[in-house]
């Protein structure tokens, strides 16, 4: 299955499937055939889970660079030892560059692939389910200290292949924070898709085709905006719906002590709060939400444990944030974002009452 996604700088295809891989990457040999050398940038938890098959069903010679696991992935010590390594291996313009890993291991190895001799061709190769999102869409970044992908670039990938072959072996914590980039994209887009994906008894277990339905349908949302808007000027901000506050509980957390997705899941509550002032989203839904979410297993224990006070330095430098003005994406209903200006004592207050619902709530 091929999802094309045409954005105004390039245009290439999602390649969705079940053991796809070979068959997907020999798609690209009029590509591949002019490189002079392909290198793999992986994680080293992903390679020791799935290197096996890999190395199996990936039908050309490459060389591989093997990365420390989770956001570590993505500090500048490691974005440098990816071009050394590069630089060593005699990588060369006509050189392209694997990205086998989930969010972290694309948001790098695009970095690297935008600014290496400046800019090789990429192709991304997810094998987790938060990276239906993050493969997608040319978003390339590695973090600072104060702030999570605060150093980056807007740089497309040749394509995308996605062979969900490699959630085989995801835990749960794995597929709770893919998960809630699924749920991002429903509760943008579409009242009813959201419906389907909160009647599920579990989201952690999810049979195959079902899972599959869902992966396509986020991805679809995603190609969507990302051809209307490449450079996030306008509705790809949308995309950034609980991010604002989740990014700040992750920065406070220390990355990797939150999983990405656990920290959004978590923000796309304080963001419903935010749209019960300025649309049409009522109390009601938010507690049943945040309800479905607990019981998830999504850790909202963690909001209690990080006073706003630690949050506010990484609220107040959010990229949304625009001449000094904290902008958040809401919702005037399900299906239906827009952003708003919030004063930072507002989001103090809702802070608040975020902290009361979940003490309410999760119990």
């Amino acid at each position: 299955m091929k999802i094309p996604v045409n954005t105004a700088s390039h245009q290439y295809d999602v390649t969705i499937g079940n053991e796809i891989l070979t068959t997907a990457m020999e798609s690209y040999k009029d590509i591949i055939n002019k490189a002079d050398k392909l290198f793999v940038l992986t994680d080293e938890n992903v390679w020791n889970n799935q290197g096996t098959y890999f190395k199996d069903h990936f039908p050309y010679p490459f060389e591989v660079f093997v990365m420390p696991a989770g956001e570590e992935c993505k500090s500048f010590d490691n974005f440098k030892r990816a071009h050394t390594f590069l630089i060593e291996k005699n990588g060369t313009r006509k050189s392209i560059l694997f990205a086998f890993g989930g969010g972290a291991v694309g948001d790098l190895t695009g970095f690297v692939a935008a600014t290496f001799m400046r800019g090789i061709p990429f192709i991304q190769i997810p094998t987790t389910i938060l990276a239906h999102d993050s493969a997608v869409g040319g978003k390339t970044a590695i973090n600072h200290p104060q702030g999570k992908n605060l150093v980056g670039a807007f740089y497309q990938p040749e394509g995308v292949v996605y062979d969900i072959h490699f959630l085989q072996s995801l835990n749960e914590r794995e597929v709770r924070s893919g998960m809630a980039e699924v749920v991002k994209h429903a509760m943008i887009s579409d009242a009813k898709w959201l419906e389907k994906l909160m009647a599920c008894p579990s989201l952690n277990k999810m049979a195959q085709d079902e899972l599959a339905f869902h992966l396509k349908s986020g991805i679809e949302v995603k190609a969507k905006i990302v051809t209307e808007d490449e450079t996030e000027q306008s509705v790809r901000k949308y995309l950034n719906f609980g991010h604002t506050y989740g990014h700040a509980l992750e920065a406070a957390a220390g990355y990797g002590e939150l999983a990405h997705g656990e920290a959004v899941m978590i923000g796309m509550v304080y963001a419903l709060l935010l749209s019960e002032r300025y649309g049409q989203i009522n109390r009601s839904f938010t507690k049943s939400f945040l309800q479905y979410a607990y019981h998830n297993g999504y850790p909202f224990e963690q909001v209690v444990k990080y006073p706003f006070e630690t949050l506010q330095p990484f609220i107040v430098k959010d990229k949304k944030a625009e001449y000094g003005e904290l902008k958040f994406v809401l919702l005037s209903k399900i299906g239906t974002p827009f952003m708003q200006p919030i004063e930072l004592a507002e989001c103090r207050n809702v802070d608040s009452e975020f902290r009361a619902l979940v003490m309410e709530v999760c119990k």
